[in-house]
């Protein structure tokens, strides 16, 4: 595993969201600071937006381990549902009653809720990712939610988090009173040269491993294709390790970038609406398969060259002891004996290389799946926003 050939502890480019490696970039640092600005100052509506994989999700889970008990916290994570159903789920979320509820009854029951967490000196938030699917209807609901409030302090405080859909949704003529209660609004954009190497070597670094395994024209090339965007960055990295790995690199050049980019890996991103998506991971997952059985294959040759003419030249060594008089026999021998071991640890080391393939392929399918995840969800995210 080239967790171990390049000494991490674990991997340092998951792409699942984990708060413990966020990189605080500056966009990210600003996006934090705004973002606390408005949890502290208990306004109304803050909102977060980006582009897919930029990393919003990852700055709300570390937001989240950083609250206190003394506020009640809702996630909702599914977004494709009616007003009446979000309602539902914002009351599931604070474990409050949910079923077979009218919607008079289900307001009733939220805003005693809120009231008593009020009482207790409690706040209360609600955060709602991938806000960009909600409805105008389901968006107006969250609005009137903000009215439960007493003369001075609301209630119920809502964090909207998106991709930029959601900017122009809420843009709209008809969501004006909506829009006009954000106090907190801020944008993530990708990550520049410069941050895309502090990125990588901060995972790296994070991971237990060297800060400098990538050159600084692999990162070129990664800053190029990810257009700054984590998820991408990180997909990129672990395609890049895998392939490391397989050539035995002690370090990760532009080289391999190109062959990740031949290859077509951890380019997830560059799917088009139109293409079919399992159709696409079904290619991408065939390629990651040519592309390591190739090489593998090639030491596989090499090896049975080197087998070959070992096993000739013991066979010409043997001939040629018969004829050669007895005080050469000794001699004969004693080289026969130094080929042999040679064709032993030749043997040995492909047992290594047959050890190292099936390792590889295991790190294929662990690869495989990762990216058919990654590649569903960005094509889940893609035909809800065609619709």
């Amino acid at each position: 595993m080239y967790e171990e050939f390049y000494n991490f502890a674990e991997k340092p480019f998951q792409i699942v969201p984990n708060p413990g490696y966020l990189y605080k970039s500056p966009k990210h640092q600003n996006a934090l600071t705004y973002l606390e600005y408005g949890l502290s100052e208990n306004v109304g509506f803050i909102l977060l937006t980006g582009e897919i994989g930029s990393g919003k999700t990852t700055l709300i889970q570390y937001i989240l381990n950083k609250i206190g008990e003394d506020t009640e916290v809702a996630v909702i994570f599914n977004t494709n549902v009616s007003a009446y159903q979000l309602l539902l789920m914002i009351l599931n979320e604070f474990e409050l009653p949910s079923q077979k509820l009218g919607k008079t009854t289900a307001l009733d029951i939220l805003n005693q809720y809120l009231i008593q967490k009020y009482a207790e000196k409690k706040r209360v938030l609600l955060i709602i990712d991938e806000a960009q699917n909600l409805s105008f209807d389901a968006l107006e609901e969250v609005r009137m939610l903000s009215n439960l409030q007493t003369e001075d302090q609301v209630l119920l405080q809502s964090m909207l988090v998106g991709q930029p859909e959601l900017i122009s949704k809420l843009q709209k003529p008809k969501m004006l009173q909506f829009s006009q209660r954000i106090a907190v609004n801020f944008h993530l954009e990708g990550l520049n040269r410069e941050e895309v190497g502090n990125y990588v070597s901060f995972r790296l670094d994070k991971a237990g491993g060297p800060r400098d395994l990538f050159t600084a024209e692999a990162v070129d090339m990664i800053h190029e294709l990810s257009r700054g965007i984590p998820r991408s960055i990180n997909l990129l990295c672990q395609a890049a390790l895998v392939y490391g790995f397989a050539d035995g690199a002690e370090t990760i050049g532009k080289n391999i970038i190109e062959q990740i980019t031949e290859d077509k890996i951890g380019l997830g991103l560059e799917i088009k609406a139109d293409e079919d998506p399992i159709e696409e991971t079904g290619q991408t997952t065939a390629r990651l398969s040519s592309a390591v059985k190739k090489r593998m294959e090639k030491l596989e040759d090499e090896v049975r060259h080197l087998q070959l003419r070992l096993e000739t030249q013991i066979q010409e060594v043997e001939q040629r002891a018969e004829a050669f008089k007895d005080d050469l026999v000794g001699s004969l021998k004693s080289q026969l004996r130094e080929e042999r071991d040679r064709n032993a640890k030749l043997l040995h080391q492909f047992s290594r290389l047959e050890m190292k393939h099936e390792a590889l392929m295991r790190v294929r399918a662990r690869l495989k799946e990762e990216l058919d995840s990654t590649l569903a969800d960005i094509n889940t995210e893609d035909q809800l926003n065609r619709k």
